[in-house]
């Protein structure tokens, strides 16, 4: 070249000099190359686009595996990644060696890897002689090292030994790569095998039970511990001539047998076999025995997981209930889910308790029922023993025809003789909602020990908590009382029963965690499109809501995330024409709630009041439902202050979209019936009846054979007053 001449392209260097450049980029699927490159791989020269598919069908499946390993290595180091390469034709046959040197970088936003190299022929021995199959990276000690550690990670991350036998049938050594893997163990004095791959079912059989004093590596390897390796069908058909017959129809060439051993004992072989010769170099030897180390562990600890999995799933199930067999008139879900840590066991339990006096078959006979959920404290084996203990003395002392308040002070008293022992080593309580319940009528009985109020789904889709009597928690006084509450579950409602891993499971206090339980039941449209399955449906939705992959997007505002078992207990009372698989019109439903405020529970006024927002949740007029609430408040404090006796609030909703109404009744015991009057400007009362004579559509007070109810109802309208 003469001084001043302009320098070649670069292109043009590259073809003087036989070498092709290619682009592989990983998120795109797509490798690019020109028209050297492409001659190289065996097709027309010229530039093209091939999908990885395609390159992977020009290269050697070995060699293809080498290159995702040492492109990740290259690109977390930022060296250089040189490959050798061996071209493939259409029938398989090596047709030449070419050698990548590439620079690889990671774009961690598209997450994928981008390759931009040069590929040179280089001259490389005939294949399938050792110097042929040595290692395929420019540093075979830096790609073992790099195979190695992700071996080890893929091995250490399994939890079962299927997920053990996967992770090694899947593995790509660097420079060779077994067609077949084997994992052998023992039983007595039998040959067994665990898993295999690369085999057709029903192969393996001949090798199974097979005696340990057989002339067959495997069998002298778990006598021996001393690993086996043959290079050739000769070399196994001259040390193992009795059991060659066997092994011969499979097509290899090479078998290494390596003892699986664990703490100086071996519990098992390895076979790697291979399609091809392989001398097995040191080298070679030092890489299968690292693996079958690890192999070893990781089988060990699958063992002894599911071993513990077994046995506390076993536990578990043999206190957990099955529901039984059909209630007429009812329908009722359940589910547990052990969440709390690697202990698949815990304190969260649930049951269906037939009473004495009827069968849940026939609804004629009674058919009485109780329903229980609590939750022992703690999340070990002692909270799943209490559990079991607290179980079976709940369905003793039910069984005995004793109500619900009964059934829960008995139930403490137990609970607190077995936890409170003269050391006081290990105290625990357990929080418990028990429920009787009347198919016939739909009518519940509930008293609650610390454990969540329930929930009920309306026939509408509304969900309101209902607000229940409680108790201390059982075993911390064994003579605690506990007040019962009691009302009916509606045709076409739900009652929602859970521990408290489902609500705070994910971050979540009470408050939080309600609300997004609410929006599930209130999203939920399952038990409408299919009244058969509904609740089993609504009972998966409760759970994936709050454990499933979408959890993550609802976390609470809490920092610990730790979570809780998750018990969930689901009673329905189908509607009469949803129950012979028809539907019900929107206008026919009625959405109801029933609350009742004693004389020493003023508190529950504020409670009341947030009951009824709830209740009118969907309310067009927004002064309509603070003029409810105003209502309300006035009724049933002027229970509690002129009279005696506890106040029974009753709200309802009937109607459709052409108009709605809702009407209040407030009862109480008491004999004097209250007047219409105009107080002074100093009175301190009589404002309330004078209240409602302005803010409600209708009212009135009705006389009852025992005290008085006084109502008073409201036309649904846009905000402007509908007038009586």
């Amino acid at each position: 070249m003469r001084t001043g001449e302009p320098l070649p392209s670069v292109g043009d260097v590259l073809g003087a000099l036989a070498t092709g450049l290619w682009r592989w980029d990983t998120a795109t699927g797509l490798v690019t190359v020109d028209a050297e490159a492409a001659r190289l791989l065996g097709l027309p020269a010229e530039a093209t686009t091939l999908t990885e598919g395609q390159t992977r069908a020009r290269f050697h499946p070995v060699d293809w595996n080498e290159i995702t390993g040492v492109v990740q290595l290259a690109a977390a180091e930022g060296t250089l990644a040189e490959v050798r390469i061996r071209i493939m034709d259409e029938q398989g046959r090596v047709v030449r060696v070419v050698r990548s040197r590439s620079k690889p970088s990671y774009d961690p936003e598209r997450q994928a890897y981008e390759l931009i190299g040069t590929l040179q022929e280089v001259t490389e021995p005939t294949p399938g002689t050792t110097a042929a199959r040595s290692a395929v990276t420019g540093d075979w000690r830096r790609s073992r090292e790099a195979f190695l550690l992700d071996a080890g990670r893929a091995l250490a991350e399994a939890r079962s030994t299927a997920e053990v036998l996967r992770v090694a049938g899947g593995l790509s050594m660097p420079g060779f790569s077994p067609d077949g893997l084997v994992v052998f163990g023992a039983e007595g004095d039998r040959l067994t095998i665990i898993g295999q791959h690369g085999h057709e079912p029903g192969d393996m059989n001949p090798f199974s039970h097979m005696p340990l004093t057989t002339a067959y590596p495997a069998a002298e390897v778990v006598r021996t511990g001393r690993a086996v390796y043959m290079s050739s069908p000769g070399d196994y058909r001259t040390r193992y001539p009795i059991t060659w017959p066997l092994a011969r129809p499979f097509g290899r060439h090479s078998w290494a047998f390596l003892p699986l051993t664990v703490a100086g004992r071996t519990m098992g072989a390895w076979m790697a076999a291979f399609t091809y010769p392989v001398a097995f170099t040191p080298d070679e030897r030092a890489v299968l025995t690292t693996v079958a180390r690890m192999l070893a562990q990781a089988l060990t600890r699958a063992g002894a997981a599911e071993s513990e999995r077994e046995l506390t799933e076993g536990l578990q199930r043999s206190m957990l209930p099955s529901l039984g067999p059909e209630i007429p008139g009812m329908q009722v879900a359940a589910r547990y889910i052990p969440t709390g840590g690697g202990l698949q066991v815990g304190g969260d339990w649930y049951d269906l308790i037939p009473l004495p006096g009827g069968s849940l078959r026939t609804k004629a006979r009674g058919g009485r029922f109780a329903l229980a959920i609590g939750d022992v404290q703690g999340h070990d084996v002692r909270a799943a023993g209490l559990m079991g203990q607290l179980r079976i003395a709940l369905r003793a002392y039910a069984s005995e025809g004793h109500r619900p308040d009964a059934v829960l002070t008995r139930a403490s008293r137990f609970l607190h003789g077995i936890t409170h022992d003269e050391h006081l080593t290990d105290l625990r309580f357990a929080t418990c909602l028990y429920a009787e319940v009347d198919p016939a009528t739909g009518m519940l009985e509930i008293a609650r020990a610390g454990h969540p109020d329930p929930a009920i789904r309306m026939a509408d889709g509304t969900v309101m908590m209902r607000p229940t009597s409680g108790g201390l928690p059982l075993g911390v006084d064994p003579d605690a009382d506990y007040p019962t509450t009691r009302f009916a579950l509606e045709p076409g409602e739900t009652l929602v029963l859970c521990t408290d891993g489902l609500i705070e499971t994910g971050g979540h206090d009470l408050e939080s965690g309600w609300r997004r339980i609410r929006t599930i039941l209130e999203d939920f449209e399952g038990c409408d499109a299919d009244p058969g399955r509904g609740l089993e449906v609504l009972a998966d939705a409760l759970v994936q809501g709050v454990h499933g992959p979408s959890s993550h997007h609802t976390t609470g505002p809490l920092a610990d995330r730790r979570e809780d078992d998750i018990a969930v207990l689901l009673l329905s009372r189908p509607e009469a024409d949803l129950a012979h698989g028809g539907t019900v019109a929107a206008g026919s439903r009625v959405r109801r709630t029933l609350l009742s405020v004693a004389q020493d529970e003023p508190e529950r006024i504020a409670e009341a009041r947030r009951h009824l927002r709830e209740l009118l949740h969907d309310w067009t007029g927004a002064e309509q439902v603070d003029a409810a609430v105003l209502l309300v408040s006035e009724m049933v404090t002027n229970v509690l202050v002129h009279t005696d006796a506890d106040a029974l609030l009753l709200a309802e909703v009937t109607g459709g979209p052409a108009g709605r109404r809702l009407r209040v009744e407030v009862t109480d015991g008491g004999d004097d019936l209250p007047h219409l009057r105009r107080p002074g400007e100093l009175a301190s009362s009589g404002r309330g009846l004078v209240l409602i004579e302005l803010l409600a559509d209708g009212w009135g007070v009705d006389p009852r054979g025992e005290g008085k109810s006084i109502w008073f109802e409201l036309y649904e309208s846009d905000g402007a007053r509908a007038g009586p």
